[in-house]
């Protein structure tokens, strides 16, 4: 399930975040990539100590936290703290790879990788290419959103970012480990409490619309790890 969101950040939020990256000092993006990923990787990221990654993690996962489709879409149950990472002429790309199934937290611990997630946070018109490229059954599908936009994708997927040509692109990334593990079982809930927001606006809290939302809530109960 590939599922894209709007202004995950106010232009507020926006606006700090980017004068707090345009402030930091990067490293190389592979002190997070696995041996496979760190052959394909060719990017800069924040490293762990770096001044402002607090109060960037911070900005995103209040936002997070708000965002009633994040919720619904991904029924986070941990979320890793956010990295940041930047691709300009000089570290230009992602090639093809699949992000590792466990990660560690950086407090120690680990999170299953269940949902990967891409905030951005350059605007499409500073750069050329960056495209987020995500396949699936249905084939390969490029993402270039606004800046504050996001998109929610399974962490099992092959994806990829192509070469930065011009300009210089800046995102945030993540990885969730959702109450339900199964992208098929969590699809059938996305759409079905969608469906429900729409009947509640249409009808009301009818006796079907009640026992429809005693069904997703049941299907969630029987499917939700702990």
């Amino acid at each position: 399930m590939l599922i894209t969101l709007e202004d995950v950040l106010t232009p507020a939020e926006l606006a700090q975040a980017r004068v707090l990256l345009d402030r930091s000092t990067w490293a190389s993006g592979r002190i997070t990539a696995g041996p496979q990923a760190a052959v394909a990787k060719h990017n800069r990221q924040l490293p762990e100590d770096a001044e402002h990654l607090p109060t960037l993690r911070h900005l995103v996962l209040q936002a997070l936290q708000r965002n009633a489709l994040f919720i619904t879409a991904a029924l986070p149950l941990k979320v890793l703290p956010p990295f940041f990472n930047r691709y300009d002429e000089e570290a230009s790309h992602y090639d093809w790879h699949a992000d590792n199934a466990m990660r560690q937290a950086p407090g120690g611990g680990h999170v299953r990788a269940d949902v990967s997630a891409t905030l951005f946070l350059s605007e499409p018109e500073e750069y050329d290419g960056g495209e987020l490229t995500i396949e699936d059954t249905f084939g390969s599908h490029g993402i270039k959103l606004r800046a504050g936009g996001m998109v929610l994708y399974p962490a099992s997927s092959i994806h990829r970012v192509t070469p930065v040509t011009r300009g210089r692109r800046t995102a945030c990334f993540m990885f969730i480990q959702s109450m339900v593990r199964d992208p098929g079982q969590r699809r059938l809930l996305f759409d079905l409490d969608m469906a429900l927001l729409e009947l509640r606006a249409q009808l009301g809290e009818t006796g079907p619309v009640v026992r429809l939302t005693g069904v997703y809530h049941n299907l969630l109960r029987r499917w939700a790890d702990s």
